[in-house]
């Protein structure tokens, strides 16, 4: 049995036993939480995601806005956000095919987490990029 810290303790008796049964345990091997979070927080669910708050988008308007992303990479993506409750796919009967794809309302409050994150990314970005090089320059001297 895993040791708990007293922090972790804390909040588990702090949190009722029914709500530990509604809510994932995230750090739990086996949580499906984990799958979710890797849907959500993949590059390109990410990116599915903040594009379609800006609304419903068809499939190649989708792939054109992702720069980068290969068609069998954005269905597969699509896909999944959809089997989670976060995109709605929407088949229209013509020829040719038309589909268009936009945000559930659970899809929309988690594009706005990951709208703040990709917020604070951009806005942190030359940071990020100046620890990079300070960390490949501490490496190479090492070497």
């Amino acid at each position: 049995m895993p040791v708990q810290s007293s922090a972790q303790a804390a909040r588990a008796a702090a949190v009722p036993v029914i709500e530990l049964m509604r809510r994932g345990q995230v750090f739990a091997a086996d949580c499906p939480s984990r799958g979710v979070l890797n849907h959500v927080t993949s590059r390109w669910g990410t990116l599915v995601l903040v594009a379609l708050l800006d609304g419903t988008l068809r499939f190649s308007e989708l792939r054109r806005r992702i720069g980068g992303v290969s068609e069998k990479m954005l269905a597969q993506t699509l896909q999944a956000l959809e089997s989670d409750g976060f995109v709605q796919r929407m088949k229209y009967p013509v020829v040719p095919p038309h589909v268009d794809y936009r945000l559930t309302p659970m899809g929309q409050q988690v594009a706005v987490h990951v709208q703040t994150l990709v917020d604070w990314v951009e806005t942190r970005l030359p940071d990020i990029l100046q620890a990079r090089d300070q960390q490949a320059d501490a490496t190479a001297q090492r070497s």
